[in-house]
């Protein structure tokens, strides 16, 4: 609230402040948009989706190539929720250096929204970790490209979305293209695992929800990238740290990585890292162009991941 006093003429003014200012009368609304130190908002929109798509492309490839190399280790399946934990303490740290780089480092988005983010977030990476100790990893990938119909569904009753009938043809023939794969895999692969399948479709439901609470909070509160993995991820990393020390799974794995230190902590430092890059940019394309396209993004990114993982890691596969 503004007061004005005018000594000729004895009178005050008072202004009134927008809703947005009244909901943080501290915060001004930030337009531009950095990631790795790029200013998208200097480029017009499709420059910006297509640096967007580009960094979520490379950066997730690798990401994809080291994930799969890292449970293709003898003996580290059973180890994905400490995977999780590991990796959620380096995206905090990547998430702390990279907010002391630039100059406003205010919180933005209230507490408990990190904390409803946080849980969303250990559901769909500590779920889709340790399902990979079921699944095959294409088997794996091609599931969560279902993905787009959790999403829609979730834009749905979270920000009050319509999509038109092409948006909703294509998410429907995406999954049924996934049932052909899923029905294919499960005659020749010999880790096809009805567990894996539940614990990777508890993923896609928190998918559902996370990306959608994501895009409403930074363009409602205006959070920067970096604010939004610092906060979500730190916060996971105690929800993970707790449950684990609760269910006497730390110890174990925490054992058997001293034994393969550069196997394990060296391949999930740079699991991590390339991992935080793409975030970076999926998170940039929320905000941006919002999350059912950065979805339809990062499903795109994995048909080429699994035709890498072919490549590299000999599997069986069928086209019956």
């Amino acid at each position: 609230m503004d007061m004005k006093f005018n000594s000729s003429r004895k009178y005050v003014s008072i202004s009134i402040p927008s809703k947005s200012q009244a909901m943080s009368p501290h915060i001004k609304s930030v337009d531009d948009i950095i990631v790795l130190g790029i200013n998208l908002s200097k480029f017009n929109k499709p420059t910006q989706f297509f640096i967007c798509v580009l960094g979520v492309f490379l950066f997730f490839l690798i990401y994809g190539y080291l994930q799969e190399l890292i449970f293709s280790v003898e003996g580290f399946k059973s180890f994905g929720w400490y995977l999780t934990l590991v990796q959620f303490g380096f995206y905090s740290i990547f998430g702390l250096i990279e907010l002391q780089l630039i100059q406003d480092k205010r919180r933005r988005i209230p507490g408990k929204t990190y904390m409803i983010i946080a849980f969303l977030t250990v559901g769909t990476m500590g779920l889709s970790n340790t399902s990979l100790g079921y699944l095959n990893y294409p088997t794996q990938v091609i599931f969560k490209c279902c993905k787009l119909i959790p999403v829609m569904i979730g834009g749905i009753f979270i920000q009050g979305k319509r999509y038109n009938i092409v948006d909703v043809s294509a998410a429907i023939c995406m999954s049924l293209g996934l049932i052909w794969f899923t029905l294919a895999d499960s005659t020749v692969a010999p880790n096809f695992n009805l567990t894996g399948v539940v614990l990777i479709s508890l993923a896609l439901c928190a998918d559902a929800v996370i990306g959608n609470v994501q895009e409403k909070a930074m363009k409602l509160h205006s959070g920067s990238n970096s604010e939004m993995v610092l906060y979500s991820y730190s916060i996971g990393f105690l929800y993970i740290l707790v449950g684990l020390t609760c269910t006497a799974g730390l110890t174990p794995a925490v054992t058997f990585c001293s034994k393969r230190p550069v196997q394990t902590y060296g391949y999930a430092f740079l699991f991590s890292l390339t991992g935080y890059f793409g975030i970076s940019f999926v998170l940039a394309l929320i905000k941006i162009f919002g999350a059912l396209l950065a979805v339809t993004v990062t499903t795109g990114r994995k048909a080429m991941t699994i035709v890498l993982s072919f490549l590299f890691f000999a599997k069986p596969f069928t086209f019956q």
